[in-house]
């Protein structure tokens, strides 16, 4: 009978479309989930953690926090020419893409040469895929995909520098952010005996194909290690006996005049950014401000040039 719902298999609605109740799938969904996992066994709970600090003793690996090991992401070198002076500078590839059709030039002929010479693999793909993997840039049908890039850990560094006694010398960088500049100091600092760079891991340049070029391939045998937090890391080296040598143009001392105290041993030349300088608590954090004398209708020095000044100083003392 029309609006008798007491009937037999009537079905009970609340409100238009809606059937009143679960009909038992809220008690199906929860049948076999089983007992809540231990708080050691969930990956994001701390005493999980604790248990994998704990299991790293135990088998007598290291633990130097999430810094063991920090990659990069994968770069991409695209263009004719900016794929050439990359081969050219000896700039490491994982892969190298040509595209279906591509005019062989005399650019592209010296690419395929030199690909050969240096064993790179290169794989032929079509336009749209090509498109594809380079985000839609303008490739000329030739790009080069760099593996990632494997930053030291800045406590591995600090033992190279100590160990090196009163020739240990590294370099940090405070918010550089011009891969060109990361990479000539990274070839001044090979070219002076410095054991390694240290970069913060953000608002900085990291070492991309622009760094790896201006290195020359010094980044192939000098380490750049990355820490998360700069500051931290550069108190932790002073308490390890290590001498901070801030470079900054209203510096209390001539760079090649350092003596007593803050001449010798394991020593940090730390450059600043370009522009902005050296920051606040890194200032606060070294123990001596040097400079470089320069004319005085030139307001600054390039962060490259400056740090290869300042090494060569230090190389000498």
């Amino acid at each position: 009978m029309p609006g008798n719902s007491q009937r037999k298999g009537a079905v009970r609605r609340k409100g238009k479309g809606r059937t009143a109740g679960s009909g038992g799938r809220v008690r199906r969904g929860l049948e076999g989930k089983g007992p809540t996992p231990k708080a050691e066994d969930r990956p994001y709970h701390p005493a999980h953690k604790a248990k994998q600090a704990r299991n790293r003793v135990q088998s007598g690996r290291p633990d130097r926090g999430p810094d063991r090991k920090r990659s990069g992401g994968a770069d991409w070198v695209v263009g004719r020419n900016p794929v050439l002076e990359a081969l050219q500078a000896g700039v490491p590839v994982k892969t190298g893409y040509i595209a279906d059709g591509a005019d062989r030039d005399d650019r592209l002929r010296e690419i395929l040469r030199l690909a050969a010479e240096q064993h790179l693999p290169l794989l032929q793909v079509s336009r749209s895929e090509m498109d594809r993997l380079t985000a839609d840039a303008v490739h000329q049908g030739v790009a080069l995909q760099l593996p990632e890039y494997v930053y030291a850990h800045p406590d591995d560094l600090l033992d190279q520098v100590l160990d090196a006694g009163d020739r240990g010398l590294a370099v940090a960088l405070d918010g550089v952010s011009d891969p060109r500049n990361l990479g000539a100091i990274v070839r001044s600092a090979a070219a002076f005996g410095a054991q390694g760079v240290l970069i913060p891991e953000r608002r900085a340049a990291g070492m991309s194909a622009a760094a790896w070029k201006a290195s020359a391939g010094a980044a192939a045998r000098l380490p750049v290690a990355r820490a998360t937090n700069l500051n931290r890391a550069l108190r932790a080296y002073s308490e390890a006996g290590v001498t901070l040598v801030g470079l900054d143009a209203g510096g209390e001392a001539s760079i090649a005049e350092l003596t007593g105290d803050h001449a010798g041993g394991p020593t940090v030349l730390i450059i600043g950014g370009e522009g902005a300088g050296l920051s606040r608590l890194v200032r606060e954090a070294c123990d001596v401000i040097a400079s470089i004398p320069i004319a005085a209708d030139v307001e600054s020095l390039n962060a490259g040039v400056a740090a290869g000044i300042a090494l060569y100083e230090l190389s000498r003392s």
